[in-house]
């Protein structure tokens, strides 16, 4: 919302299930100019912390959302305007936002984004769907133990101008817990089969971790289907793994076992809510979940080292790749992306880890469609 030079910073959505969050601390003070991008305020919803960058540029004239407040999404946070703007104006925009106002989850007719599934070779396959756009579509794959709610801050953005598919690998959540084997290359043939039940012809590929290291292998077994791979933080690309992360997370079976070893994903460990640990232990006591993570575990790690290997097949690759690291990835060192060669595009993310695309969504969000507009004006 806008009006005559006055800017209204709202309550982000991040998330299919986020209704409102929590303004833990202001970064700005009232009174001081912030640019697009700055961070501006962190915000707490049941899944996540993280701190909110300001949408606009501007003064920062009010703050509306206090510490410690609880707001609906959509809700007012802060007012930005040029400094000529009399407080009056500020005052009356303020009154009209509240005025006019109506929370998202009160809106009648309202349409909710839901996971589907769909059976595969009498397998189960978890997937969401965002966006209509007829261009290109963009398929999501998560790590080790994850889930396609792992793209939450990334799915929304590039749903903008994509059609955007988040899947579960077998094995995680929604999906069957059958994993027939635990290489890349199976769990590549399942992100495949469902690609070609969807009708999705090719796609530009983005994995995270185990992701990563899946959808290099399905743009090898199939390139005429992968137009472009994004890796984040990928397994493949160096021997070295934090095997006390991985031990850990499939030794703990309540959240506060499980915490210490989630905040290693953050370079903030503070980011880590209870409704994250909550899902990922709900989701570790589904029946098999635990000994597919097993299977997958004892097949790509061996003696605490990595043994999947890419670095040696990026010549057989056929498609565009841009790598996307952490600086301060505690789980996969950001150092396995050095060397390569010069045709491979690699960004280090300052002040991130592991998560980096959940710790620094924006930043990631704009590598990823600066990197698909480039391909679509060649």
């Amino acid at each position: 919302m806008m009006a005559d030079g006055i800017r209204a910073v709202t309550v982000p959505k991040w998330g299919l299930s986020m209704t409102e969050g929590t303004v833990v601390a202001w970064y700005a003070n009232v009174g001081a100019q912030v640019k697009a991008g700055d961070d501006l305020v962190e915000i707490e919803t049941p899944k996540i912390t993280n701190l909110y960058e300001s949408p606009a540029s501007g003064v920062l004239r009010r703050c509306v959302g206090k510490a410690g407040e609880t707001l609906p999404v959509g809700a007012l946070l802060a007012v930005l305007a040029d400094e000529e703007v009399p407080d009056a104006e500020i005052d009356a925009f303020i009154a009209q936002f509240a005025r006019d106002f109506v929370p998202a989850m009160a809106e009648s007719g309202a349409e909710t984004v839901r996971p589907q599934t769909t059976e595969i070779g009498g397998r189960r396959i978890r997937y969401l769907k965002m966006g209509e756009a007829e261009s290109i579509p963009v398929v999501l794959v998560h790590g080790f133990g994850g889930d396609l709610n792992s793209w939450l801050f990334t799915q929304p953005a590039l749903a903008q101008e994509h059609s955007v598919y988040a899947i579960d690998l077998p094995g995680h959540g929604g999906s069957s817990k059958q994993v027939d084997r635990g290489d890349p290359a199976f769990l590549a043939s399942a992100a495949f089969e469902l690609m070609t039940a969807l009708g999705l012809g090719s796609a530009h590929l983005v994995g995270h971790s185990l992701g990563g290291a899946t959808v290099f292998e399905l743009a090898l077994s199939h390139p005429e289907h992968a137009k472009s791979l994004t890796l984040i933080a990928p397994l493949g690309f160096g021997p070295e793994i934090n095997m006390q992360y991985v031990e850990g997370f499939m030794r703990a079976s309540r959240p506060r076992q499980l915490r210490p070893f989630i905040e290693q994903l953050f370079a903030n460990p503070a980011l880590v809510g209870r409704k994250m640990l909550d899902d990922i232990i709900s989701y570790k006591r589904l029946d098999g979940a635990v000994e597919a993570l097993n299977t997958i575990a004892g097949t790509i790690f061996k003696d605490g080292r990595q043994v999947v290997e890419l670095v040696t097949r990026l010549a057989d690759l056929a498609v565009p790749l841009q790598i996307i690291w952490g600086e301060s990835d505690r789980i996969i060192p950001a150092s396995h992306a050095n060397g390569l060669p010069e045709s491979v595009l690699v960004y280090r993310v300052p002040g991130a880890g592991h998560m980096v695309h959940m710790e620094k969504a924006e930043e990631v969000n704009e590598l990823i469609e600066t990197f698909l507009h480039g391909l679509n004006e060649q």
